[in-house]
């Protein structure tokens, strides 16, 4: 399969050459190597790859003189895997502030110590974006509306990243090295976890428990870990990009669930291979979970690639009235029911007529407009 053009590379290649570092962060395997150089095409660059000891070795505290004999004459610098470089960001803070003419890109794979490593040098210096699994809108616009349609079950159940799109029928064996290379090579040595398999045990627990409300305690007594650990290693799996939480939405009603969430996987094939089953979609006790995984996912990566400043939410009072999806953006409040059919669906008129919100069921026949 011929490259599939990515949401950000237009958004990408008008912020070059602005006066600011363009970050690029993202789990393994989402493409974002390749996504930089589909945006310099045929720029000549100076590439440097923080997978490298040496490179590693050579921008570990290095000094304004010394970066002027590396960069050269080169007006245009990419740095790869830059999570792998000891204080990365007070480098990348002198050259854009002592050598404004050079344009950098930076990608990274976790943001465990991007985050902390680049913010505050960086801060006014640099456009900042996450790059995910394909995107359904990708993937439609590459392949077409037949394949695409042809391919929705594919893709619930074997999710989006790259190698997987272009490799059909090995989707299995790759999605299993894929989740043991960038599972455990990230997050078990950022994270110093020692015991692979209490990670194992938490994210089958969050795997199994998609669209529905997680409990720390629980997941505590299931996994044998205490609550507070097991809130560290949510945390460490969200900067990892495995996972991503919603919280309840509660503002006005005496009723509502207040302080609980939601974990959804950024990728189903990811969920899927965790679980160890790839049945049939008719075949699936899980299908419900999977398909509202696979909405909240794919609304997640739209709302970020267009910058909608929307807030995610689910809603749920303590009589068991519920919604699966709320969002929140410029003032409006909107109410998603996700079905795979939509015989007998309805949403809460609690919930309508308290926020004066917008009511939509998304299903099979409807869900491109959501996501």
């Amino acid at each position: 399969m011929s490259l599939i053009d990515r949401s950000l590379e237009g958004t990408i290649t008008k912020r070059l050459h602005q006066g600011k570092a363009i970050i690029l962060v993202g789990a393994r395997q989402t493409g974002k190597t390749t996504l930089v150089r589909q945006v310099l095409g045929n720029q000549e660059h100076l590439f440097l790859n923080g997978d490298d000891p040496t490179v590693r070795t050579m921008l570990s505290g290095i000094n304004s003189e010394q970066l002027r004999r590396l960069l050269g004459e080169h007006r245009v610098v990419f740095l790869d895997e830059a999570q792998r470089i000891s204080g990365i960001g007070i480098t990348l803070k002198i050259i854009t502030d002592q050598f404004p003419e050079v344009q950098l890109l930076v990608s990274g794979s976790s943001s465990f110590d991007m985050a902390h490593e680049l913010n505050e040098p960086l801060t006014g210096r640099k456009w900042e974006y996450t790059l995910f699994p394909i995107s359904w809108r990708e993937f439609e616009d590459h392949v077409g509306y037949l394949h695409a349609e042809q391919q929705l079950e594919t893709r619930l159940l074997y999710g989006s990243y790259p190698e997987i799109v272009s490799s059909p029928g090995e989707e299995r064996e790759r999605l299993q090295q894929l989740v043991g290379s960038y599972l455990y090579r990230d997050i078990l040595a950022y994270a110093g976890i020692r015991k692979p398999e209490v990670l194992d045990r938490l994210l089958q627990a969050l795997a199994l428990q998609v669209g529905s409300e997680v409990n720390y305690n629980e997941l505590a007594e299931t996994t044998g870990l205490n609550k507070a650990t097991v809130a560290n290693y949510i945390d460490i799996l969200e900067k990892g990009y495995v996972v991503f939480r919603l919280n309840s939405f509660s503002r006005n009603l005496r009723n509502e669930i207040k302080r609980t969430r939601k974990i959804y996987f950024h990728d189903n094939g990811v969920r899927n291979a965790i679980v160890g089953s790839f049945q049939p979609l008719d075949l699936r006790p899980d299908k419900g979970p999977l398909w509202e995984n696979f909405l909240v996912s794919e609304r997640l990566k739209r709302n970020m690639y267009r910058s909608t400043g929307a807030r995610m939410y689910f809603w749920r009072t303590r009589q068991q009235q519920e919604i699966d999806y709320v969002e929140e953006c410029n003032g409006r409040i909107s109410a998603y029911e996700f079905k795979w059919k939509p015989r007998g669906v309805k949403i809460s008129s609690t919930f309508l007529s308290a926020y004066q919100a917008e009511g939509h069921i998304i299903h099979r026949d409807n869900f491109r407009d959501f996501v």
